[in-house]
């Protein structure tokens, strides 16, 4: 009995542990304010940047790289007593994610002007 309580309170410990997560930005508050070398500093140097003849910078950054994950599917059939049957080859199929940007534009006063979260 007593090492299922302790199993508990380990598993409890883990799944704590496994909750802490970074608190998300709320770039729509910090428009207006934010400059790029704040950001970068916070978040790191930009995985793609261009500036624009006004002045304007378009920065962005990767958050989340594409994955691809495979899974079998198929695959059945049935043994005679002698060994042998009718068998369906399995299939080895695969889902790829999609990567997600952060693009944030600075305006010529280097101040955040607009952010935008999108996937492709």
């Amino acid at each position: 009995m007593k090492s299922s309580a302790c199993l508990l309170a380990a598993l409890l410990v883990l799944l704590a542990a496994g909750c802490a997560t970074t608190p998300k930005i709320n770039w729509a508050e910090r428009v207006g304010h934010h400059t790029f070398d704040e950001v970068v500093i916070e978040i790191g140097p930009p995985d793609k940047q261009a500036k624009l003849t006004d002045g304007t910078v378009v920065a962005e950054w990767v958050t989340q790289r594409s994955r691809a994950h495979a899974f079998v599917s198929g695959g059945y059939g049935w043994s005679g007593p002698y060994g042998y049957g009718m068998f369906s080859p399995a299939n080895v199929d695969t889902v790829t994610t999609p990567e997600y940007f952060l693009r944030l534009t600075f305006g010529p006063d280097g101040k955040l002007a607009a952010w935008k979260k999108f996937a492709r």
